[in-house]
């Protein structure tokens, strides 16, 4: 039985590419009955950058409704020590994104931003789903324009309509997903979204169909020169490696070996490797990766 995460930012874009799932998924989240959703429709997540030494901004999912609000999800599987001011930012920034110089304030929209956290931003705190928004000390609202959701994919569930979409995002098999279509038919897209994915499509895109065509010298050198940064290469080569090793951790020697490589030539050769390899271990063999070595 293959195994499978939804948690990988490229497979949540995949997931909400479908309409169907995007509206379940905010009728769910935003207590917004399905019928009251006509659209919603993706948009570009790079936020525009009005300065050369401005912060590029990158979302993961942007959506918006036909009333014209804006949503953001996000789904961040590792803690970040700034994480509540990189989200704020990020929401600043999509508010203020429409509003070209000379227009005045009536273009700004409702911004709401959803986060899915695979950590405990709030470990105090027993509910999963957080609520904010901007009201003053009684209580009483300033405005709506904007929300922050944030829900804790590891926290105990309440029995509400988000519980579901939990227990999908944190599923580990088909079988596990199939469970959640059968108890609830409002997750039944969703479901089945995943079925036709496969393992999830994105993934056997990547690991499969996609990585035999980058094999012409063409589409190779497109996708290094996409990739960019050190750091992006590394954590795609783990990751690569991570769902090729039938569920086993990867050995911590490798891993250490990986992250401290700097050269870039050496970076793509493994990202190359990683890609064409059927397993861990044949990774190994191809770059001459010796455990008692590293």
């Amino acid at each position: 039985m293959e195994k499978f995460s939804l948690k990988a930012d490229f497979v949540v874009k995949e997931l909400f590419a479908h309409e169907t799932v995007r509206k379940q998924f905010l009728s769910d989240v935003l207590g917004i009955p399905v019928a009251q959703i006509k659209s919603v429709r993706l948009t570009n997540p790079f936020l525009r950058k009005l300065f050369r030494r401005q912060k590029q901004g990158i979302l993961d999912v942007v959506m918006v409704l036909n009333n014209g609000t804006k949503v953001d999800v996000e789904m961040q599987v590792d803690a970040q020590k700034h994480w509540t001011k990189r989200n704020l930012y990020y929401l600043g920034r999509m508010y203020t994104d429409d509003l070209m110089i000379g227009e005045n304030y009536s273009k700004l929209r409702r911004c709401v931003s959803i986060s899915l956290l695979d950590f405990k931003l709030f470990p105090d705190k027993q509910e999963y789903h957080s609520i904010y928004r901007l009201r003053d000390e009684a209580g009483r609202e300033l405005t709506d324009l904007w929300e922050v959701h944030i829900i804790e994919l590891g926290k105990k569930l309440t029995g509400n309509a988000v519980d579901d979409w939990i227990r999908l995002f944190n599923a580990k098999s088909q079988e596990e997903a199939d469970m959640i279509a059968i108890k609830n038919e409002n997750m039944r897209e969703a479901v089945e979204v995943v079925r036709e994915m496969g393992l999830i499509r994105t993934m056997r895109w990547i690991y499969d169909d996609y990585w035999k065509a980058k094999r012409d010298r063409w589409a190779r050198d497109e996708y290094v020169r996409d990739e960019g940064k050190t750091q992006a290469r590394t954590e795609f080569i783990l990751q690569l490696l991570e769902h090729k090793n039938e569920g086993q951790e990867l050995p911590q020697e490798l891993i250490q070996r990986i992250n401290a490589e700097k050269d870039e030539a050496t970076l793509k050769k493994w990202l190359l490797s990683a890609a064409e390899a059927k397993s861990t271990a044949q990774f190994m063999e191809l770059e001459k990766f010796s455990l008692s070595k590293l």
